[in-house]
């Protein structure tokens, strides 16, 4: 192309000129991206939308058993319902991907399946309630599947996911309750059989040292003590009752057992009264004293031969009698006082030994006892878990705790979500367009062909003298006739095209007015 051109004039003629390198491209691809849009084909979109709500129930009144959030929840549902059964079982049920399974394995088409299906959470802020700090909570998420074929085939199986996900979330919750009171059922058995146990051992211990425990200490104190004064009283009444024992043997040492022979020794003690007087007065010779004596002499014989015979009889003496029996009574007395005080020794050995073992024992019985209050304690606490649990179970059973709501079910898709076949048109058209002046542009711009006088004059610095028409040929006529002929060709299928994209424009405009007349009825 000659550098001197610059003019509009000039630029029309290039396009003129080179019609054909500009129109070529530019239909070609024009061509090509409507061929793709029209193609293509058509994948739907549904999507449903779940809210994530808090129990009925304040929490201070019921405490959940699942402890879970709800994010890590709703991963873990939606790892189940992307197992390879759960989709193999929707597809088959609405004969999805009945193209690919010829040319796809069963992996490659769940695969194709999970990446239709998106979970999208939607988060928002709020104030939590044991810190008093904001924080960004999951208030609910949307759910959407994406296919190709009829919208009405899309729409339902995003209704069955939805379906799944609050069925799962359903299960999981009441099977995670279910769980944790059974197993707190389970450890409460176990508890309580070794509880059982404990208090077994507890009362054969108790059996075996009765006496020795902790809470009789006190009481076998107070016994020894007691035991101990009364030990006391009994030596000093044993004490008074000898005493009393030697008076009356004392006494009875001056009675005689018979009347006669109590007479006799009255007698007896008259002559030695009266022998000491004369012995005072007189000399032995003294026939007054030799007399006295031969008495006593006569009657010591007879009271000893009284005596002796007495031995065998039964006293008649009233006082010897009655000072006989109050000795018998007496030294009765004294035997009953000595076994009673046996009896008292043997009794404060017993509460001494008590006490002396009373230590250990109160040792290894702390220990069960220890052990036994434990047990107890932990057993209580489960009790208590147990019956909350049981609740929380029927929190959940009546679907009273946290639950996902359906509140947007899914749509009947109104239009194709993708290919957007006007965008892939006019972006053909703009490519096309690009095409065309890029190898017009090239094919000028290295082109170095001489076309008007004006130029070669101005190129040579020489006049020109003379001009030779363009000579066209039955050839050239023939070839013009039929670039003709491709040119008409070319308008005639931009024209259909340029229908079929005022066609969908038409369309998605028709789609859009009826959004909008239903969001103004509403």
């Amino acid at each position: 192309m000659n550098q001197g051109t610059t003019s509009l004039t000039d630029y029309l003629d290039v396009v003129r000129r080179r019609k054909s390198s500009l129109i070529v491209p530019f239909a070609t691809i024009f061509l090509i991206s409507a061929a793709i849009a029209i193609i293509l084909p058509p994948i739907y979109k549904s999507s449903t939308t779940i809210l994530i709500e808090e129990q009925e129930i304040p929490s201070d009144f019921v405490m959940a058993t699942v402890t879970s959030f709800a994010e890590q929840r709703l991963q873990s549902i939606h790892q189940r319902i992307m197992s390879t059964s759960r989709l193999l079982d929707i597809i088959n049920r609405f004969k999805l991907y009945e193209d690919l399974k010829r040319k796809l394995t069963t992996e490659q088409i769940v695969g194709r399946m999970r990446q239709s299906i998106k979970l999208e959470t939607i988060s928002a802020e709020v104030v939590d309630r044991r810190t008093g700090r904001p924080s960004s909570a999951t208030i609910a998420f949307t759910l959407t599947f994406e296919g190709k074929g009829v919208p009405e085939k899309v729409q339902r199986v995003a209704n069955v996911l939805a379906s799944l996900f609050l069925a799962e979330n359903l299960q999981v919750r009441e099977r995670q309750t279910k769980e944790t009171y059974q197993f707190l059922e389970d450890e409460m058995k176990k508890l309580r059989l070794q509880l059982d146990e404990i208090e077994a051992r507890i009362a054969v211990f108790k059996g075996r040292h009765i006496n020795e425990l902790p809470e009789v200490f006190q009481v076998n104190l107070q016994a020894l003590e007691t035991t101990e004064r009364n030990i006391e009283r009994l030596n000093e009444q044993l004490r008074s009752l000898k005493e009393r024992e030697g008076y009356l043997q004392t006494q009875l040492a001056s009675l005689a057992p018979t009347d006669k022979l109590n007479e006799d020794m009255r007698r007896l003690r008259e002559l030695r009264v009266q022998l000491a007087n004369l012995e005072t007065r007189f000399t032995e010779a003294y026939p007054d004293v030799i007399k006295t004596k031969e008495e006593i002499a006569r009657l010591e014989n007879q009271i000893a031969g009284e005596s002796g015979r007495s031995d065998g009889g039964r006293p008649d003496n009233p006082a010897y009698v009655t000072l006989a029996s109050q000795l018998a009574s007496t030294q009765a007395d004294i035997d009953s006082v000595k076994r009673q005080v046996g009896d008292l020794r043997r009794k404060s050995d017993d509460y001494r030994q008590r006490i002396e073992n009373s230590p250990k024992v109160e040792e290894s019985y702390k220990v069960m006892l220890i052990e036994r209050n434990n047990t107890q304690a932990k057993h209580d606490d489960l009790v208590q878990k147990y019956m909350e649990a049981r609740v929380a179970h029927g929190l959940e059973k009546e679907q009273k705790g946290e639950r996902f709501t359906l509140i947007d079910p899914a749509r009947l898709p109104e239009k194709p979500y993708k290919p957007n076949r006007l965008a892939i048109i006019m972006i053909g058209l703009i490519l096309g367009a690009a095409a065309g002046v890029a190898t017009v542009s090239v094919r000028e711009y290295t082109d170095s062909s001489v076309r008007s006088a004006e130029a070669l004059s101005q190129a040579t610095r020489f006049p020109v003298l003379a001009g030779i028409p363009e000579i066209r040929t039955t050839a050239d006529l023939r070839r013009q006739r039929r670039m003709r002929l491709m040119r008409i060709a070319v308008v005639f299928v931009v024209c259909v095209v340029g229908l079929v994209v005022v066609h969908f424009w038409v369309m998605d405009l028709h789609i859009f007015w009826a959004k909008l007349m239903r969001r103004l009825a509403i």
